[in-house]
């Protein structure tokens, strides 16, 4: 899978981090902890002296000595007391997130307060709570929920604190990008070109943590894994079933979560429906927990009527199998390798998909009246998504193609737009 590639080292200032640094040390006391040297040995900044828009003029092109992130160090940043207070503030909404959490409430907020940031961490969190506060706040309640789910689990204390700790720097790679692509809404709104830039989010945060922290090694490895999918039709690596840790399912689960209630629509009832509307797609294991907190949660409510809903979902099954029929036959005329890998790819999840569809039972009309209209359209919207998750994932797979191959992937391309039309 091909992505846009970022310094791997961090050896040179990330543009995009620092600029989130600079306008956090406008309210925050960002200062340096060392010297900072160039990688001739030039001093580039001293001790103690706060950063400024200066530092970030002397950094421009330079190799630094020590990545800056070690360099630097938030004096009235985020410490875990006061991560205390932002889950004490997050347990006390009324919010369906609110309904997963409060049980462990008490729990989760005594371990908030034993867990260790390291200096780096810190640092970026600090930067993000100051200057990205959507994506801090996402961050505390990413800890939060896998804390709760790990608490359901039966997990030992030290368990607890690594999930924890694993929802709350999920995220750090993100500051790594352009901020036009990490908004909270980006899975289901960029389109390819752009959602290319985001991709590469989690492997930046599995290599931060990796090399610029002390973090367990399982800890930074489930932070690349977060987007992944069970089923292979995740992010960044599309990694399947026992190639993904047993904490980057549960990151992975905590983060489909949390991306169904930041939507239009924050219902416990369609996060239940997104974790389990393609068999295997999640661990079952983390998924169990919030599908019980459904119950006694208030019926979904629907855009449309039953009648519109049975048409589009006429529409939409004999669109998924024109879609399956389209990639056979073109697998059958693929010439690269590559373009074999995507097409395999795009056949097996197209048929993870319709073994969805058939297990929902929404292909009988029967079932169909049987079913609240709201409910087939939740669904129905799941996998609208996952179509397009598809077509992301075969362009991500098939890189750069001879233009006779990439003309064959743009017409399976078209096939999947098609059922979205």
């Amino acid at each position: 899978m091909t992505a846009p590639a970022l310094s791997s080292n961090f050896t040179t200032a990330n543009p995009h981090a620092l600029a989130t640094i600079l306008q956090a040390s406008q309210t925050r006391s960002i200062i340096a902890s060392r010297d900072i040297f160039d990688i001739s040995g030039t001093k580039l900044w001293a001790r103690d002296q706060p950063v400024s828009s200066a530092l970030q003029r002397k950094l421009l092109d330079r190799q630094l000595r020590s990545p800056l992130e070690s360099c630097l160090m938030a004096e009235d940043g985020v410490t875990p007391q006061s991560l205390v207070l932002c889950t004490e503030a997050l347990l006390a909404r009324d919010t369906p997130l609110g309904d997963l959490v409060r049980p462990h409430a008490a729990k989760i907020a005594q371990e908030v307060a034993f867990l260790p940031i390291h200096s780096v961490a810190q640092l970026l969190l600090t930067a993000g709570q100051a200057s990205r506060p959507d994506s801090f706040d996402h961050a505390v309640q990413a800890m939060a929920l896998a804390g709760a789910l790990m608490i359901r689990h039966g997990g030992s204390t030290a368990d607890l604190r690594v999930a924890m700790l694993a929802g709350l720097l999920h995220d750090l790679g993100e500051m790594y990008i352009d901020p036009r692509y990490g908004e909270a809404d980006a899975d289901r709104s960029l389109d390819f070109q752009s959602y290319q830039q985001l991709v590469v989010h989690p492997h930046v945060g599995k290599l931060l943590l990796t090399q610029l922290t002390n973090y367990p090694a399982a800890l930074s490895r489930a932070v690349g894994e977060h987007h992944e999918r069970l089923d292979g039709s995740g992010y960044p690596h599309a990694l399947q079933r026992d190639d993904v840790s047993p904490l980057g399912r549960l990151l992975s689960v905590t983060e489909a979560t949390l991306g169904v209630l930041r939507s239009e629509h924050p219902e416990l009832s369609r996060v239940s429906i997104a974790l389990r509307v393609v068999p295997g797609e999640f661990d079952l294991t983390w998924v169990g927990p919030i599908a019980a907190a459904v119950h006694g949660q208030p019926a979904l409510q629907g855009r449309l009527d039953a009648s519109e809903v049975q048409v589009r979902l006429a529409r939409l099954d004999a669109a998924l199998l024109a879609a399956q029929h389209r990639a056979t036959a073109l697998l059958v005329s693929a010439a690269s390798p590559a373009l074999k890998e995507t097409l395999n790819l795009a056949q097996h999840l197209l048929g993870r998909l319709r073994a969805g569809w058939y297990a929902t039972g929404l292909w009988s009309s029967e079932a169909v009246m049987a079913e609240s209209a709201a409910e087939i359209e939740a669904i129905e919207d799941e996998l609208f998504f996952r179509l397009n998750a598809i077509e992301r994932a075969a362009l991500l797979c098939a890189g750069e193609l001879p233009p006779a191959d990439a003309d064959r992937l743009d017409l399976l391309c078209d096939s999947l737009r098609a059922v979205r039309q």
